[in-house]
């Protein structure tokens, strides 16, 4: 997809505000995501890579929709789609969390912004999140609006991060806790700052709050960040598998269950407030898991490119699981991967055989994330 691509837009397919700058600046490939048109790369993956770990980079990710919750039983609602404890989520706080269904499948995993005792966002990966919860919601009968917001997400990312903002803001930037946001203006545009940000280099995520102005946003920040030698960018497969962030979609999606995942801080199965996902996930418990995701380093020539579908893994003749995502690491110089593997395959150090798109290559079962 270049700057001359022609085709048809609607109700299920957007662009971003920030779409026209985008090209401007030389985005290379795009994909689908939530309905929307997002740049994936633009001096490509691994010079996009070394761009985020070593500066300071802009990505236009307003296709992380927002599904907007109000009404009298909001808090009621957003506790009962999860099973991590919120009671104790501040005004001004998000937290991620999984979303799951009434068999323990993760439908999304969201971070969860509130913005006052009833209203909350919730921040989402690529899924149709908006359908899901107004049906729940419809089902249930309670006190609650669902509907998306004028949101469109801009994301400062990288090591550089916090010279800029102090730039573009007050000192209150460098108070904020990881995760907690504040409502504020920049130039007249409205925003919400939020510590945060799909990578593990640091940064920060503003919540565009005006769509007409996404042009106006996107000029301020790249001419704030030229001393900074500021770069576009994108969520970087290269950097999300090195730092263990997972990818709904190819890491887990509706089949998977939040036990099978190493995040056990983001699930509190007994907590207090009910829950539609706990009589399954304390039968899960109860029986325990089949399967786990982990790491694997596999040996052989530099992967080029990613996993845009699964790979089978065997244990001798025995298909014990399948890669998920994959990518090498210039700066580790391995071949990484995150696979869901069966019990008895999965240990630490456990060798498994992938069957990659370069032909058969031994692998070893890894920690997440990779260093």
């Amino acid at each position: 997809m270049d700057g001359h691509v022609n085709f048809t837009l609607s109700d299920r397919l957007r662009k971003s505000p920030y779409y026209d700058a985008t090209l401007k600046a030389g985005a290379k490939t795009f994909t689908l995501y939530n309905h929307m048109i997002m740049p994936t790369s633009y001096e490509g993956a691994e010079a996009d890579y070394w761009n985020l770990i070593n500066n300071v980079t802009m990505w236009d990710v307003a296709a992380e929709r927002q599904v907007e919750i109000i009404g009298g039983d909001a808090y009621k609602f957003v506790e009962y789609i999860t099973s991590r404890d919120l009671s104790k989520l501040q005004i001004g706080q998000g937290k991620y969390a999984l979303i799951t269904d009434e068999n323990g499948g993760i439908i999304n995993d969201p971070i969860i912004l509130r913005l006052a005792e009833n209203h909350f966002w919730l921040s989402i990966a690529d899924s149709d999140v908006l359908l899901w919860t107004r049906g729940l919601a419809c089902g249930l009968g309670w006190d609650v609006q669902i509907s998306e917001p004028d949101v469109s997400p801009l994301a400062i990312q990288g090591p550089n991060n916090l010279p800029l903002m102090l730039d573009l803001f007050d000192d209150w930037v460098k108070d904020l806790k990881y995760f907690f946001f504040r409502e504020c203006e920049l130039e007249g545009i409205p925003l919400i700052v939020q510590r945060s940000g799909w990578s593990k280099q640091g940064g920060f995520e503003l919540y565009l709050r005006d769509g007409s102005k996404g042009q106006k946003l996107w000029d301020i920040i790249a001419n704030a960040g030229k001393k900074y030698d500021i770069k576009p960018g994108t969520p970087n497969n290269i950097e999300r598998v090195e730092s263990g962030l997972f990818s709904w979609g190819n890491d887990m999606d509706i089949n998977s269950n939040p036990l099978e995942l190493p995040l056990a801080n983001f699930c509190q199965l007994d907590k207090e407030a009910d829950y539609l996902s706990r009589n399954a996930l304390h039968k899960i418990r109860s029986e325990g898991i089949t399967k786990k995701l982990v790491g694997l380093v596999i040996e052989g020539d530099a992967f080029i490119g990613g996993c845009a579908s699964p790979w089978q893994v065997k244990s001798g003749n025995k298909i014990c699981g399948k890669v998920t995502s994959a990518a090498y690491s210039p700066r580790l110089k391995i071949n990484m991967a995150m696979a869901t593997l069966d019990k008895g395959f999965n240990d630490i150090d456990s060798e498994v055989e992938v069957e990659t798109p370069w032909g058969k290559r031994l692998g070893k079962v890894s920690p997440i994330p990779f260093n």
